[in-house]
């Protein structure tokens, strides 16, 4: 195994503790959201070069779909927290419309 690659694991592990380590330290909830978009992006990475030193072209696809989920679930994340808890419920009528109008 080439040192580089070697090397190139070790600093994506090391960027993931760190991501890790402000995600659960992040001053803000944007800090977290951030450093846990990171540590998928850094996921991912690792995934293609695991898929590299070992030859196995069939994980760079799961590194793509990971890649995909992760950027959904940053989105939503925020998303929620733009909007708030009952965001799917903006369109709807709210049941506590019936209540101020007496019904």
């Amino acid at each position: 195994m080439s040192p580089l690659l070697i090397g190139a694991t070790a600093a994506i592990l090391v960027t993931m503790a760190l991501a890790l380590a402000r995600a659960l330290l992040g001053p803000s909830l944007f800090d977290r959201i951030l450093a846990i978009n990171t540590f998928g992006t850094k996921s991912v990475l690792l995934v293609a070069l695991l898929a590299f030193m070992t030859g196995r072209e069939d994980l760079l696809d799961i590194a793509l779909l990971y890649s995909l989920l992760n950027f959904v679930g940053v989105v939503a994340a925020l998303r929620l927290v733009e909007k708030g808890r009952y965001f799917a419920f903006e369109d709807m009528d709210h049941p506590d419309k019936h209540k101020e109008n007496g019904a």
